[in-house]
């Protein structure tokens, strides 16, 4: 028996070896990247699933309404996200090459460029918020619509806290300290869903108690990070005097990466808002199988997603280090390890479908859509996902992201709005058309980044 364990490592070791080690990095630095991004995936997804069961509690109508400004959310929060990512791409590579004083010089100023673009966007919303919601989901139930206006709100105050969070994560992983992230990752995220199970479960305050765990949580995880980055970090060596100060030349590149970035996510995620205003038409208990299927979705993506924020540091650290034989190869283990990871994910989560569903409390009627739904991408992903959506992270990790950019955007709006609306309002699909034109939308995007990837131009980009 001990033989034969002793057999198993030597192989493991020798297949890790092959496909995830290079000059760059080898395989225990990798995975010690991958296994704290792992875990904390795992916790924010099963946060965000016992989130949305604790509020189903609340009826229908708070589910679809928390679903509905979730969306939104995704839309505006992505855009400071986005700007954070900057960072962590020039963080990353200049890991790679060796230059300390700049990795402190880049970490710094991404906090302070996606804290402002969070504030001015916070500003924007709040004082637009009746536009905004009546333009996307003036259809809506009154019920609906006024919950969504609560929820959107106090969304808009928490953005700050959200924005700085980011940056100082993804700083951190940027050269590759993911333990402290995952640590922060989950005092945020247990302290939201311990005040979620107190004030929605408990004293049944719904999306107002939702609201309030939000705000209270993230400004604890905020202040947590920033002290971490202040007083216990040795890498980044942050300091709060240096907060106000703009350094242009750090900014531009911060820039090249995150404005189209940004830009990308503006428009993309705009798309979903738009195809949620015509899941709207369709009826609460589409919009309500929606929802549940695409928090049961995210059950799947944990592995992938993990990957995805890895290939950042990974790949930013090869190219810093201008070895794109190195990057070449570690992406294409990534996008393999992936799929393993879905089809994994499929074989334990599909058999848990009866209990998983039972969390939501849904209409009996929508049970079979939402398998369906589920079914498809259990199918589809493994296939489609990794090349949708960890390709383009590790290209733009590399500087290449006007290319990804555009391409995302074409395959959003060219397939899945007009496909989505054609085959589930025109054809009269209904809400399985909507999730299939989301389907076509990965694999062909994915297409799109494969042919990039064979050629030479995603690397060309010299950015440190």
């Amino acid at each position: 028996m001990k033989l034969e364990l002793l057999k198993i490592k030597h192989v493991t070791i020798n297949l890790l070896e092959k496909y995830f080690t290079g000059e760059s990095i080898e395989y225990k630095n990798i995975f010690a990247i991958i296994i704290p991004i792992f875990v904390d995936q795992t916790f924010l997804i099963l946060m965000s699933l016992l989130n949305t069961a604790m509020i189903s509690s609340a009826g229908v109508a708070a589910v679809s309404a928390v679903s509905m400004v979730d969306s939104l959310n995704i839309f505006l929060a992505n855009v400071f996200i986005a700007v954070a990512t900057g960072g962590t791409v020039i963080v990353a590579q200049y890991k790679g090459s060796g230059n300390t004083l700049m990795v402190s010089k880049t970490a710094t100023q991404a906090i302070n460029v996606a804290t402002i673009f969070s504030v001015l966007v916070s500003v924007l919303v709040i004082y637009f918020h009746m536009p905004i919601l009546n333009a996307l989901f003036g259809n809506a139930e009154e019920d609906v619509f006024n919950n969504a206006k609560t929820f959107l709100i106090g969304s808009c105050i928490s953005y700050p806290f959200t924005a700085i969070f980011q940056s100082v994560t993804g700083s951190l992983r940027g050269v590759g300290e993911t333990k402290p992230c995952l640590k922060l990752s989950l005092f945020l995220n247990l302290t939201n869903t311990i005040l979620n199970v107190l004030l929605i479960s408990i004293y049944k305050m719904g999306v107002e108690g939702l609201v309030i765990s939000t705000i209270v949580a993230r400004t604890l995880g905020t202040t947590a990070s920033l002290i971490y980055i202040v007083k216990y970090n040795e890498t980044i060596h942050f300091q709060l005097k240096s907060v106000c100060r703009i350094d242009y030349a750090i900014f531009k590149k911060i820039m090249f990466i995150g404005l189209p970035f940004a830009a990308e996510q503006i428009f993309f995620n705009g798309g979903k808002l738009l195809t949620q205003t015509f899941i709207v038409e369709l009826g609460t208990p589409a919009l309500t199988a929606f929802a549940i299927a695409n928090s049961l979705a995210m059950l799947f993506q944990i592995g992938p997603n993990a990957l995805g924020i890895t290939s950042v540091t990974v790949v930013g650290q090869c190219i810093g280090r201008r070895n794109i034989q190195d990057a070449r190869k570690l992406i294409q283990s990534l996008l393999g390890f992936s799929a393993i990871l879905f089809v994994i994910a499929a074989a334990v989560i599909l058999p848990l479908f009866p209990l998983l569903i039972k969390m939501y409390n849904p209409p009996d009627e929508i049970i079979p859509t939402i398998f369906t739904m589920i079914i498809i991408s259990a199918i589809a992903q493994p296939i489609v996902w990794s090349q949708s959506f960890i390709m383009p992270s590790a290209l733009r990790a590399a500087g290449d992201s006007n290319f990804t950019s555009i391409a995302s955007l074409l395959s959003m709006w060219l397939l899945r709005v007009i496909l989505g609306y054609i085959l589930g309002i025109t054809l009269g699909f209904g809400i399985i058309g909507v999730w299939v034109a989301m389907i076509v939308e990965w694999g062909a995007r994915g297409i799109i980044f494969a042919w990039r990837f064979k050629g030479k131009k995603w690397y060309a980009h010299k950015l440190v």
